[in-house]
């Protein structure tokens, strides 16, 4: 296998999974910074924004590390949507292949059923709910909950923050349910 192949293989849990935990030592030793992604867009908008907005008055500059790690996300992405993608088909289990199939979804070619995320999809009921509704609804919870999964599940957690267990324990339930009984709902739409 080259190097190549390997990059293009999901990460074992065993190597992926240590890689993720040691951002969190990582940002605490190299600047006493916490991990966490929907900050970012805080400051982006603290920089934009003329406005005397008073969430958005405070000194962004301090937090700009967090904006080139983001940045460092997003080109990664794009790196490996372009060069690192996996062309053998995506391995669903055969059970939710066949809930799936109830619903109109049978290709499994991407990341993401084709058939739910297109550009033609966006403008139907169902499209409009689970994107756009979806987008409203993860960047609401974010905020409401002081920070999203990343900061809270990895970050807050390892370092023994209660408030971000209470969050995770939260975005787990809340997780499951959305998964078991609206996103059935949402799809036989």
């Amino acid at each position: 296998m080259n190097i190549l192949e390997f990059l293009q293989q999901p990460w074992p849990w065993y190597v992926a999974g240590p890689l993720i935990g040691l951002t969190v030592p990582a940002l605490l030793i190299l600047g006493n910074k916490s991990f966490g992604i929907s900050a970012s867009l805080r400051h982006v908008c603290a920089a934009c924004m003329p406005a005397k907005i008073p969430f958005f008055n405070y000194d962004w500059k301090k937090e700009v590390w967090n904006l080139f790690f983001v940045l460092g996300i997003f080109i990664g992405g794009i790196l490996t949507a372009n060069w690192l993608m996996n062309p053998q088909a995506i391995n669903i289990h055969p059970n939710l292949v066949t809930e799936l199939s109830g619903y109109g979804i049978n290709d499994y070619s991407a990341l993401v059923p084709t058939q739910l995320f297109n550009w033609e999809s966006l403008f139907t009921a169902r499209g409009l709910i689970m994107m756009i509704g979806g987008g409203f609804l993860v960047g609401f919870g974010a905020r409401y909950a002081g920070g999203c999964t990343s900061g809270h599940a990895i970050m807050g957690i390892s370092t023994l923050q209660w408030p971000s267990l209470v969050a995770t324990c939260c975005f787990m339930a809340g997780g499951f349910f959305m998964a078991n009984v609206i996103l059935p709902f949402i799809l036989s739409l």
